[in-house]
């Protein structure tokens, strides 16, 4: 493809996009397609022959458009958010043609030193403690998701565990612990997986039934129990803003009872962290101040497409002692003067994509009162859906909502709010989720969109409430 051969496609490309923007709420939610239905309308072998751009962009439409659930939807209500805008897809683009491999400094010096500059912006804008900066013995680094976040916090507390010798510890089952609430995400219960400690080294803390929030007397228990059994407490993790139903454990008290016993602190605000960018939400970092890592998604609430973790941690030498390995074809002068950053010593990968650009795109265009503007209308929207469905008796609450996230049920049974959820997710005019709250099916309704206006939500509640007879409407 010639540059203006690029160019042309490159238009159509953006228009494209644009357009989807402009016509994307004609598209139901949810996907309709069959499983098997998208490699139906596929070639069965690769073409012999290039073929022109222009298929490309015509099967876009015909193949896969009807195979696409719109996460990008504004009645998208389901799972977290996964925010793309404007600034971030063009930083996007952009990344992808410089084609960045930023796995060492000297690789592409931008690479290294705007990501970490631009962690320390979202570090300034998310009022997150000082000791999580770069200028200090801390600093910030991109992952792809939490789960890498979760994994790396891992290795890096046993190797500070360890003592610096995880490199020779091999598979650990039986000899460490880890510690998370049983509403954290799975990605700690993998992580310990692909460490080598195995399933059985999860630790599973009781939550109380009406916060939904970690208990620590029963991390206290545990702990205790496990060092009277000889096995070391390597790592804590604490939510703030679990995934089933946005719980906040109560870190200050977690984190208290794990640097008692020497575990390194992780904080999991995959969802949540980045609502603190408004200072009235910062209620949220309270504990965080004594965590040894910490993590949020500006892919999920922050206007930055997929894939983007903001990880940091309060001294960056365990996570570089246990990640970093030096092969000869990767010497050189800037890494020996040990004047520079080389990401590669921060992650599980050797390679990394120069994803910064977009996060910095982003924090540009937006400017800290875009970015508190987008935070505060979800939270505010959630409020008022909150408030119909506290008001119509045939539903009810079952967690706190301070944020974006409500979580309710039918008061007639799982099956009933189950089915409600099927129904209104067959009708591909919103998309809902489930989970479960103290044994019993909920549904969550989380908002979170950057094209989510008050009319979509209202019409949620209309589709959700109308389903049965006492209609109660949001007007």
């Amino acid at each position: 493809m010639t540059p203006e051969e690029f160019r042309a496609y490159g238009r159509q490309v953006v228009d494209w996009i644009a357009d989807y923007y402009e016509r994307i709420e004609s598209f139901p939610v949810l996907s309709q397609v069959a499983p098997g239905e998208i490699r139906a309308a596929l070639p069965v072998d690769p073409p012999e022959q290039g073929e022109p751009f222009a298929d490309v962009l015509a099967d876009l439409d015909r193949v896969i458009l009807p195979g696409i659930t719109h996460w990008q939807h504004p009645s998208f209500f389901a799972f977290f958010p996964a925010n793309a805008s404007g600034p971030a897809i063009l930083g996007d683009l952009l990344a992808s043609g410089l084609g960045v491999q930023g796995m060492l400094w000297a690789t592409s010096p931008a690479a290294t030193e705007l990501e970490t500059h631009v962690m320390d912006w979202l570090a300034t804008l998310l009022g997150l403690p000082g000791r999580f900066r770069s200028d200090g013995m801390g600093g910030g680094v991109i992952q792809h998701t939490a789960s890498d976040a979760a994994l790396v916090a891992l290795l890096a507390a046993l190797h500070r565990t360890s003592g610096g010798s995880t490199e020779h510890v091999g598979i650990a089952a039986g000899r460490y612990a880890v510690y998370t609430s049983g509403q954290t995400h799975s990605s700690v219960e993998k992580a310990c997986r692909v460490a080598g400690l195995g399933g059985d080294a999860l630790r599973k803390i009781e939550v109380d039934p009406v916060t939904l929030a970690a208990r620590p007397e029963h991390l206290r228990e545990l702990i205790q129990r496990d060092v009277a059994a000889g096995i070391t407490p390597v790592l804590v993790v604490a939510s703030v803003g679990a995934t089933g139903t946005g719980a906040v454990d109560p870190v200050r008290e977690l984190a208290t009872i794990a640097r008692e016993h020497g575990a390194w602190v992780h904080v999991d605000a995959a969802w949540a962290g980045v609502a603190t960018v408004a200072p009235e939400l910062r209620w949220l970092n309270d504990g965080v101040d004594l965590a040894d890592s910490y993590c949020t998604n500006p892919h999920k609430w922050l206007l930055t497409n997929f894939d983007c973790d903001a990880f940091w941690v309060a001294d960056r030498a365990a996570l570089i002692g246990a990640l970093s390995i030096l092969p000869e074809y990767l010497r050189n002068s800037a890494t020996e003067s040990g004047a520079v950053i080389d990401y590669r010593d921060w992650h599980v990968p050797l390679g990394r994509r120069f994803r910064a650009l977009k996060l910095w795109a982003v924090i540009r265009w937006y400017g800290a009162e875009g970015l508190r503007a987008h935070i505060r209308s979800h939270v505010s929207l959630a409020q008022e859906f909150a408030s119909w469905v506290a008001a119509d008796e045939r539903f009810e609450l079952v967690a706190p909502h301070p944020l974006a996230l409500v979580t309710f049920r039918l008061r007639d049974g799982d099956d009933a709010t189950r089915a409600l959820m099927e129904r209104v997710n067959a009708s591909g005019e919103l998309y809902l989720t489930h989970t479960v709250v103290n044994d019993n099916v909920a549904l969550r309704m989380s908002i979170g969109s950057p094209l989510t206006e008050r009319r979509h939500v209202a019409a949620a509640w209309e589709k959700l409430s109308g389903e049965t007879e006492g209609h109660v409407s949001a007007e």
